[in-house]
């Protein structure tokens, strides 16, 4: 009920502008109570940004003004959903940090009564596997032990070798009852052996979601195991391997919501066209801005004015048909074309 009445106080919202976040709840007739809750969950999900006053004011009188009676500003729900999925990324990154720090420290003073087995198991186990041979038998024997369920994310395609290994795997743990999710991006389902292979697993009872924007490779079995990059920019990276729920939790919280905004496999909306006519320093601007990058720090990577970067940015959003930067970030996100490696971002 709360979550329908949040929608309702969006819509109603969207379709006033300049209208005071009491008016449109007014007329909508909800509660104190239920006004405050739908709130929060539009300024939690980024959908409203709540003016602040710009200097301390004395205590509201019973006829002043609060801070729900002024206008909110109402921000588009693509918008909201990239800003969200931009911090759900740098969230990631700065834990795969901290884990990283953390097992080197591990190894420095216990790694080798670690390593003998002589320490019991403990709810969060961690390791980082550079070999590829090891973790391609890691991800059999999990494969095959796993009861409940697996959840994958793919940045790119499947090896054309390894089909119809998937496809028997897929079939052998259906049948043992494994609930099986899988994730691609729009650009992947549009390469013709993709499309077919995706059909395939989709036949046998694999639920595939794609999604304008996948942000990692990433397998997760029950709540006991995920394996992911060490880098998530970087695919050949050394890969983490995490056991226990203690950890495994986060990744599956992460998981959950990039499921949720992906499209369900077979309802995919029609793919945007545009950029191509991009040139390659207008794709490396494009990107800095789409990672946060400031317009100076632009100018100073390509080595160029910012005269020269608020040209580039006007010609970029031309390109894409966009009115904004936020939505030549959104449309440059459905066409993949934050997907390749980030330009360089330093000082």
């Amino acid at each position: 009920m709360g979550d329908d009445q949040a929608l309702a106080l969006y819509q109603e919202l969207r379709g006033t502008p300049g209208e005071t976040f009491d008016g449109a709840a007014a007329r909508l007739e909800l509660t104190e109570a239920e006004r405050e809750h739908c709130r929060a969950e539009l300024v939690a999900l980024g959908l409203i940004e709540q003016a602040a006053p710009s200097a301390p004011t004395p205590a509201p009188t019973p006829a002043g003004p609060t801070a729900s009676a002024t206008t909110p500003t109402v921000v588009p729900p693509d918008v909201a959903l990239l800003r969200l999925l931009q911090h759900e990324r740098d969230r990631l990154e700065n834990r795969l940090a901290e884990t990283s720090r953390a097992q080197t420290t591990l190894e420095t003073l216990a790694g080798p009564f670690l390593r003998a087995g002589l320490e019991p198991a403990t709810e969060v186990a961690v390791e980082i596997v550079d070999d590829p041979a090891r973790v391609r038998r890691e991800l059999a024997e999990v494969t095959t032990s796993v009861r409940n369920s697996v959840q994958s994310m793919l940045t790119g395609s499947v090896r054309r070798e390894e089909m119809a290994y998937e496809l028997d795997r897929d079939h052998e743990q259906i049948e043992r009852g494994v609930a099986i999710q899988a994730m691609y991006s729009h650009r992947v389902a549009q390469v013709p052996e993709m499309s077919q292979h995706l059909a395939e697993r989709s036949a046998l009872g694999v639920e595939i979601r794609l999604s304008p924007v996948v942000p990692m490779n990433m397998v997760l079995a029950d709540e006991s195991f995920a394996l992911l990059p060490t880098d998530p920019r970087d695919p050949e990276s050394a890969a983490i391997l995490a056991r226990g729920p203690g950890l495994v939790r986060s990744y599956r919280a992460l998981y959950a919501y990039c499921w949720q905004a992906a499209t369900p496999y077979g309802e995919e909306e029609p793919l945007e066209t545009g950029g191509d006519g991009l040139t390659e320093q207008q794709r490396a601007a494009l990107r800095m801005l789409a990672s946060g990058v400031k317009d100076e720090q632009v100018a100073r990577n390509l080595g160029v004015s910012l005269r020269t970067v608020s040209r580039l940015i006007s010609e970029v959003m031309q390109e894409l048909g966009a009115a904004s930067r936020f939505e030549a970030g959104v449309k440059a996100a459905r066409l993949g074309l934050l997907d390749g490696e980030p330009a360089d971002q330093s000082a």
